[in-house]
């Protein structure tokens, strides 16, 4: 590799390369634990193929890992909303009352939140993300949180619960390429913390729309044909009259 080829800016696409194949080598005994996790952070963390090649040198597939030819760039739908820095919110409340985050927030590399008697909602479908993986940490007693992820995003469950439970119907759903990675974990007594994966509100008033306008199609040919007949046989009468 040329010095300036090492200098070339990574892609999403490039580090999720570099992530499988530590994966890989987790899986096969490889790496240990705290290897793989340090290899992986700095993976997330690389800017530049320089910073990405000698992640996976010493293992299988390392050659294939990184593209040394930048290809021309995609406008993936996640893009512009893993944006770094710092979140907007990173920690809520409730004790007997509720919280919730929705909207177009920044989602920290962690968020902690507790609920005690009370609920709270936090919503990512319209959110931006400061990092390609960010862990909520729920704390639910006697109460509940609701995580709400939108289509394409991956989800990881590793809370623990006492008389109470995470939700673990969403993980293993396959993200997509440059996605976001969301981590919910914490712990819940006599509570629940629930993760519901929900189209984007403009998505969904789009697809409503769409429908709307089908079952109107649909309806408006035998209507009118009614209404014609109908028309018509006023017009008869009338000529018999």
């Amino acid at each position: 590799m040329t010095d300036e080829s090492g200098e070339l800016r990574a892609s999403d696409a490039d580090r999720e390369r570099v992530a499988e194949v530590l994966r890989d080598a987790l899986a096969e005994g490889r790496l240990d634990m705290a290897e793989f996790e340090e290899r992986l952070d700095a993976t997330y963390r690389a800017r530049t193929y320089g910073e990405l090649v000698p992640i996976t040198r010493d293992l299988p597939a390392a050659a294939s890992s990184v593209s040394l030819t930048k290809e021309s760039a995609e406008s993936g739908r996640w893009a512009g909303r893993i944006v770094g820095g710092e979140g907007s919110s990173t920690w809520a409340v409730a004790v007997m009352s509720g919280f919730q985050r929705l909207g177009r927030w920044t989602v920290p590399r962690r968020f902690n939140c507790v609920a005690f008697c009370g609920g709270g909602e936090i919503d990512l479908r319209d959110a931006n993300f400061a990092d390609r993986e960010v862990v909520i940490n729920c704390v639910a007693i006697m109460g509940g949180v609701t995580v709400i992820v939108p289509p394409g995003v991956e989800v990881v469950v590793r809370g623990i619960g006492v008389m109470g439970g995470f939700d673990h119907r969403e993980e293993g759903v396959p993200g997509d390429p440059g996605g976001p990675r969301v981590v919910v974990t914490g712990f819940a007594f006599w509570g629940g913390v629930g993760v519901v994966r929900k189209l984007p509100r403009a998505e969904r008033q789009r697809l409503k729309a769409e429908r709307r306008a089908a079952r109107g199609d649909l309806h408006s040919s035998p209507h009118d044909a009614h209404r014609e007949l109908g028309h018509g046989g006023r017009e008869r009468r009338g000529d018999a009259d």
